[in-house]
């Protein structure tokens, strides 16, 4: 029987999350990686890793944002969920995530760090549930939520993609 996403949002805890759809932390690493050692992109210490659940339901898309890690999307259950990246170059990539390999759809996707992504599920779809790992981990500090009409000035090619996947 497939669940549905009210289950998984109750049985995992998700709660709203800033960009979209609903998340919850399951592990943020104890070992620290002191701002001195790492890229002048992060503003801080960083754990090393840290990880989430995150799913989003019909109707709702997670606005197109950046961080300064990687970061590594897993497919758990239900539909299957586009994500939407365009590198700094402008490069744009649809990665769909989701159990049918014979279609292109893919248990894991990288979204490498700088690059401009946000998700969606695919036409039709009504839930996904997904995680995603980061390294070194999630700060917010470290966030940035798309501005449209600056994020179409750098990518007008992009502006039939980058209007819909932001507020």
């Amino acid at each position: 029987m497939k669940q549905t996403a009210a289950y998984w949002i109750k049985k995992l805890n998700l709660t709203e999350h800033i960009e979209g759809g609903a998340f919850s932390e399951t592990y943020r690493s104890k070992q620290i990686l002191a701002q001195a050692h790492l890229p002048d992109t992060f503003h801080g210490d960083r754990a090393c890793s840290t990880a989430i659940y995150f799913l989003l339901q019909k109707g709702q898309f997670s606005a197109l944002h950046r961080i300064a890690s990687d970061e590594l999307w897993h497919f758990y259950t239900g539909d299957p969920l586009e994500i939407i990246e365009i590198k700094p170059s402008g490069v744009l990539s649809v990665h769909t995530l989701g159990p049918d390999a014979e279609a292109g759809e893919m248990f894991q996707c990288l979204i490498e760090a700088g690059s401009w992504f946000g998700s969606r599920i695919k036409n039709g779809g009504e839930y996904a549930l997904a995680g995603c790992t980061v390294a070194p981990g999630f700060d917010f500090a470290d966030f940035e939520l798309a501005d449209r009409n600056q994020l179409e000035g750098l990518f007008p090619q992009h502006a039939d993609i980058i209007r819909p996947l932001t507020r």
